[in-house]
């Protein structure tokens, strides 16, 4: 099993290199790949900041790259959770968060939007401090 990093999948995603990305392109078609949550947000990040992708074009190509058979991300469950949250307008990395933590946890946050956001969204347990 190969970890990969974020300019990987970048590569992947974009092919804005040629070269990168035909080489990302072989590394996903020969072996098993890991990838960190921290990659995936940081991934998100630079397709929304740097290339202008939309929400919903990034949610495909992350959910598309994590439906690989030989693909594997830490903690699946709760990322593929996160991602279907971010279709009720949660950010990736907050519904990372909320995803990501132990069952039975109150998740508590400062910022009422989201807490709206993720009550719409069915999310349960999760309130203003």
């Amino acid at each position: 099993m190969t970890a990969v990093d974020t300019n990987v999948l970048v590569r992947l995603l974009t092919g804005d290199e040629p070269s990168q990305a035909a080489a990302a392109r072989r590394l996903f078609a020969s072996e098993p790949i890991w990838i960190a949550k921290t990659v995936l947000l940081e991934t998100a990040w630079v397709l929304r900041s740097l290339y202008g992708f939309e929400t919903d074009a990034i949610r495909d190509a992350l959910t598309k790259l994590l439906g690989l058979k030989n693909v594997h991300a830490e903690e699946e469950s709760s990322v593929a959770a996160a991602l279907a949250l971010t279709a009720h307008g949660i950010e990736l990395a907050d519904a990372m968060h909320l995803c990501g933590r132990p069952p039975g946890a109150r998740f508590v946050s400062f910022d009422k939007p989201f807490i709206r956001r993720a009550g719409r969204a069915g999310v349960s347990d999760i309130s203003a401090l």
